[in-house]
């Protein structure tokens, strides 16, 4: 019996490991098409928190199914199971397993940010080169650094989006970023607190109004994103979204010039649209609510 025990757990433990290596694995492809250098690390990091989280729930799925199977109490069995208060090896055991646990994802987290740091002194082929994400380099080393582009102010309200681009006197609702250029953004709240966020990106910085925020990044797959406000900042925040363009350096010059040639209006705001549509039948709900702010004023077409 005490054969089988051990063989029976040799097994459990074989199959944890592997189920959770693959879930971790698998983990990758459960989140958005990466489209920043920053998404990376966060994509490592998330697959080994699944994996330490498989094997933690795995574990204990795996002794209470053991428990039912092997220890259940007879048909008849009414009495009470055998006390196990002061027992201080088990205590100990499962002490000191979360503080080693919680220990290894502290140190390994630590060195993903690390890594994310020091994704903004390099360039994009150091870091295939140095092959930086499977080991770590000083920054200081390095002298070349990635490009940065202009900096772009980032306005949010209930419940749109703006952007103001510096020195080109451009203002839109759209944020075009060029590739493989470090995005430098100044982030403002006019109002409450707002989260600036694009999951292909896997960054997210909370907005605080009367603040702000300098914010950087590095976006290196061309393509169309959408940038979410993660903070819950009223009636309308489901719809404070804003489409994201990451272009090669010419089609970002070149949708500046045109532009900037365009006369500025009021942009087209769903939140403000549909505050007005439902003011219609205020007299039926008398639901007391925010008033969005007037949609900002942007260069683009009539």
């Amino acid at each position: 019996m005490k054969v089988f025990n051990i063989a029976l757990l040799a097994i459990f433990v074989l199959l944890v490991i592997l189920i959770s290596h693959w879930l971790g694995q698998n983990s990758y492809s459960w989140l958005p098409a990466p489209a920043s250098l920053e998404a990376g690390p966060v994509g490592d990091l998330t697959s080994f928190l699944v994996t330490m989280g498989s094997v933690v729930f795995l574990a204990v799925f795996g002794v209470l199914l053991y428990s039912l199977l092997f220890f259940r109490a007879g048909k008849n069995d009414q009495t009470d199971g055998t006390l196990i208060r002061g027992n201080s090896k088990i205590e100990i055991t499962w002490t000191i397993i979360p503080i080693l646990l919680v220990t290894w994802i502290t140190i390994y987290s630590f060195h993903i940010y690390k890594k994310m740091d020091l994704l903004g002194h390099i360039s994009v082929a150091q870091i295939h080169e140095h092959n930086l994400f499977d080991q770590s380099a000083d920054a200081a080393e390095i002298d070349t650094k990635i490009p940065t582009s202009e900096t772009i102010e980032v306005i949010a309200k209930q419940w749109s989006w703006s952007f103001n681009y510096s020195g080109q006197n451009v203002n839109s609702t759209e944020l075009h970023l060029p590739v493989n250029e470090k995005a430098h953004l100044l982030l403002k709240s006019e109002d409450v607190l707002h989260g600036f966020y694009v999951p292909n990106f896997r960054i997210k910085q909370d907005i605080v109004p009367n603040r702000t925020i300098d914010f950087s990044f590095t976006p290196n797959k061309m393509g169309k994103y959408k940038l979410h406000d993660s903070q819950f900042s009223g009636t309308y925040f489901a719809l404070m979204d804003a489409e994201v363009y990451v272009e090669s350096r010419e089609d970002y010059e070149k949708w500046l010039a045109q532009t900037a040639s365009l006369k500025p209006i009021a942009a087209k705001n769903k939140a403000f649209i549909e505050h007005n549509k439902m003011m219609q039948y205020a007299s039926w709900f008398r639901w007391p609510t925010i008033s969005p702010a007037k949609p900002p004023l942007v260069n683009s077409l009539p």
